[in-house]
This record gives C-alpha cells, sequence and structure tokens, in this order.
C-alpha cells in the first residue's frame, strides 16, 4: 500500500471543488489544473497549487494527456483523480498514467475498456446471472437479418450504437416498415459521433424507469452496493433529478438489483467506485443498461442516505486499502434529493445560456448542500457543460425531502442566467412525481414550458420575458452553434 501525498485533480469546476474538500479532510495536498476560461474558477484557488493549461477548448486543455502526465511529474504528484467527463474514462490515458508510475484513481484500463462498448459489457455481464434486455449481443449489419431478429423481439425495439452516450446513435423502431431507414440513420450519426459505427437491437421498454446502483470494489476481492439511486427525470436522455432510495424498490428487489450489480463488477474485475445502470420495467423486471467506470455525477445523494464519503473511499482503495465496511453495515438513512442547476432555458427546449451570473446566492440549512463551481459576477463559458451547481437535500423521508428541496430552491438566487430552478418546483409539484409513479418520459409527457409561469410573479415574468428577447441574438451567433 502507498500512501498518497499529492493529487492532481484532471478536472474542473463543482468535482474539481468536491474532490479537494475530501483531500483536505485527509490531509492530502492537491493540484488543480485549468483553462484560460477557467481562471477566476473557485477550484483554481482552493486547491494548494494551480497550473494552467491552456485555452478554454478543452482539447486544448484539459484533454491534453500527455502535458497533465507531465506536471504530475515535475510537482511530483502521487496519483491523478480524473472527476467525470474530459479523461475519466479513457482507457488510453488510464494506461499512460500507470505506465508513468502514478496512481489512477478508478479502474483498470482494461476494466474501462470492457465497460465502455455496450456491446462487450454486455457479453461479460451475461456469463454472471445479470439481467440483459432481449436483443443482440453483436454488431448487426445485414438489415435482412436484422429485421429477422427484430421481428422474433417483437417491435417496438431499440437501436443502439455500441459506443454510444447521451442518446446519440439511438433509434426507437415501432414497426418493420420504418427500420431501415432509422438503422442506417443510427449507424450514421454513431460514425460521426463515435467514429464507430457499429449498433445492436434490442426490445424497446415501453414505459422505462432508469435506476442504478452504486458499487465499491476493492484490490481484495471485497465489493458492496451502495443502494440504487433513482434517474428517470431526464431530458435529452440526461439527468435533471435524481433521489435516493427508489420509491418504487421493495427490500428483495433492492438485493437482487444490488447482487447483480456486484456481479457485473465481477464480470470486468472492477475496482474503485463505478455505477450499474438499469433499465426497469412496469413489472418490476430489471435489465442491465451499462456500467459507468467513474464517480457519477449524482453521487451526493448516495452519500447522504449511506453516511459514506465515496471521494474518500476512492483515494482509500487507490492506495491498496480493503473495504472495511461490509454491506451488512450499510443501512439507508432518510431520502435525498439531487437538482442539477442547468445554465438553461427550460422555457425554450433547455436550450443552453451564456452570461453572468449578476446575482448568486446559495441556500443554507440542515441537510441543505450545494455542489458547484462558481461565484457571484462569474461567467458560465461557452465550452463545457452548462451544470451552474448541483442541489441536494436530505429529510428523514422522501415527502419530507421534497418539501425540503422547494424550500431550498425558492432560497437560491441566480439572476443573469436562465436556469432550471423552476423547472425544478414544477416536477416536484407535479402529481407524477409526487406519486412516485414516473419514468423516463415524464418531460415529454407532462411537462409544458409555460407551465413554469405559475412559479413567477407577472412583474417577473415581464422582466424574463424582455432578458430573453435582448439574448436571443446570442444564440444565433457563430461560437454558440456547436454546443
Amino acid at each position: 500500500m502507498k500512501k498518497i501525498q499529492k493529487i492532481l485533480i484532471a478536472n474542473r469546476g463543482e468535482i474539481a471543488l468536491r474532490i479537494i474538500r475530501t483531500c483536505k479532510q485527509m490531509n492530502i495536498k492537491t493540484v488543480a489544473i485549468y483553462s484560460e476560461a477557467d481562471s477566476s474558477s473557485p477550484h483554481v484557488s482552493s486547491a494548494d497549487e494551480a497550473v494552467l493549461m491552456g485555452p478554454g477548448p478543452s482539447i486544448q486543455s484539459y484533454l491534453l494527456q500527455d502535458k497533465i502526465i507531465a506536471i504530475c511529474k515535475e510537482k511530483q504528484v502521487d496519483a491523478i483523480h480524473p472527476g467525470y467527463g474530459f479523461l475519466s474514462e479513457n482507457a488510453d490515458f488510464c494506461r499512460k498514467v500507470i505506465e508513468a508510475g502514478i496512481i489512477f484513481i478508478g479502474p483498470s484500463p482494461e476494466a474501462m475498456e470492457i465497460m465502455g462498448s455496450k456491446l462487450s459489457a454486455k457479453n461479460a455481464v451475461k456469463h454472471f446471472e445479470t439481467p440483459l434486455v432481449p436483443g443482440t449481443d453483436e454488431p448487426i449489419s445485414d438489415i435482412k437479418v436484422a429485421k429477422e431478429i427484430a421481428s422474433k423481439i417483437g417491435y417496438p425495439i431499440l437501436i443502439k450504437a455500441s459506443a454510444g452516450g447521451g442518446g446519440k446513435g439511438m433509434r426507437i423502431v415501432k414497426e418493420e416498415a420504418e427500420f431501415e431507414e432509422q438503422m442506417n440513420l443510427a449507424k450514421s450519426e454513431a460514425m460521426s459521433s463515435f467514429g464507430d459505427d457499429a449498433c445492436f437491437i434490442e426490445k424497446y421498454v415501453t414505459s422505462p424507469r432508469h435506476i442504478e446502483i452504486q458499487i465499491l470494489a476493492d484490490h481484495h476481492g471485497n465489493c458492496v452496493y451502495v443502494f440504487e439511486r433513482e434517474c428517470s427525470i431526464q431530458r435529452r436522455h440526461q439527468k435533471v433529478i435524481e433521489e435516493a432510495p427508489s420509491s418504487i424498490l421493495t427490500p428483495e428487489i433492492r438485493e437482487k438489483m444490488g447482487q447483480a450489480a456486484i456481479n457485473a463488477a465481477r464480470s470486468c474485475n472492477y475496482t474503485n467506485a463505478g455505477t450499474v445502470e438499469f433499465i426497469f420495467d412496469e413489472d418490476k423486471n430489471f435489465y442491465f443498461l451499462e456500467m459507468n467506470t467513474r464517480l457519477q455525477v449524482e453521487h451526493p445523494v448516495s452519500e447522504m442516505i449511506s453516511g459514506l464519503d465515496l471521494v474518500a473511499w476512492q483515494i482509500k482503495i487507490a492506495e491498496g486499502h480493503p473495504l472495511t465496511i461490509k454491506q451488512e453495515d450499510l443501512k439507508i438513512n432518510g431520502h435525498a434529493i439531487e437538482l442539477r442547476v442547468y445554465a438553461e432555458n427550460p422555457r425554450e427546449n433547455f436550450v443552453p445560456d451564456i452570461g453572468t451570473l449578476s446575482v448568486y446566492k446559495r441556500p443554507e440549512g440542515e441537510g441543505v448542500r450545494v455542489d458547484d463551481g462558481f461565484e457571484e459576477g462569474m461567467s458560465i463559458p461557452i465550452f463545457y457543460d452548462p451544470m451552474i451547481a448541483k442541489l441536494i437535500v436530505h429529510a428523514e423521508n422522501r415527502n419530507a425531502a421534497i418539501a425540503k428541496l422547494k424550500e431550498a430552491i425558492r432560497a437560491y438566487k441566480i439572476e443573469g442566467i436562465a436556469n432550471t430552478l423552476d423547472f425544478g418546483l414544477f416536477v416536484l409539484d407535479h402529481p407524477q412525481f409526487l406519486s412516485g409513479n414516473y419514468d423516463t418520459h415524464f418531460v415529454p409527457n407532462f411537462f409544458k414550458p409555460e407551465w413554469l409561469d405559475g412559479y413567477l410573479t407577472k412583474d417577473e415574468q415581464d422582466i424574463l420575458a424582455s432578458f430573453m428577447i435582448a439574448k436571443r441574438h446570442v444564440f444565433e451567433q457563430d461560437t454558440y452553434r456547436d454546443l
């Protein structure tokens, strides 16, 4: 076992700050990297040392693998924490880090490669009693053969890019007549997005819930699941609200899903923190979707209900320590909900917004947590994900957590940037969400932008309308079209 003395955080913003907080508690020195666009970011001043990487675009800064490793050597860094996004699931980078004699705080590059392809992941977990959605486990290129398989599975079916993510290279096919066109579209989008047009098909679950299991696995063969997160409130196949635990899992189903997640981890000899994602259908069947080989954005809700610091455990595992917690030691304490506060305008199909945080006041109180990377007066860069913050609450039960989150949203003051706070109130007030009976189609089925006006006074509505008219020309500028 090697004691880690200094960690370089190969990331930015809120996740970099989140990692720095735990490192301070563990008396570990930190090195931040930053782009010119992030020069005033709090993560830069919070770290013990900081190094400028280059201009704003991530390809000229946060994605410079060799430069990151060179900085580690110069600063005598023991380990790299990749956070999420950027290089966090890049097996080549992980391998370079290890070859340079630096600890990578995450799984092995081999585990990343297995789980980085949906097809290889399915092939791995199917031998470990992990339920799979009916479909193919190898790329399909012959349209005639693909149609025959789809017919046997039964429509509707889903065409998915093997290397996909974020909804790209994904097509729902409701009947055979549209199969060929949708298959060609999926392959074309997959090639342009990922450089790989491999696609597979599977049964489309018509009312799916997205439920994921947090796992921790050490280098000594120990693995535990830290319960589930319900992530079904999404827009454009990306999560907006997450809660833990799920409102619909029985203890028996939770245990089965947890064991399936552990089996999936063991199928690729996984170590460190990871998340196994499942599709959950109307009949309470669950099927393996994918494994994310990194820390998840929504990890705070798992921390709130379990009492664990997942980042601390990532570091301990990377140092070689065995897990000292057993499955029977873990208990669910209360309920936690997270709202991702995006710089997006839900009134205009969640289009990203840019500008300056002219007013920025965080909510406070017992059981209220804000993970962010901005201060009042800062601008939202156009180069990165538009998330401003994660607003998380914890309470004794789900109803109390919903009430606390609504109170925290109302206390959160953000001006100058369109954001998703009022959308959060809309969801929390909706009968379908309150009942716990919702799925990933919540936004297209129940959300209408004009309903958000009920959360603003008439004066606020007029101010917002004028504000958006004044800013609309920004969306037409060439520098913004690539987002």
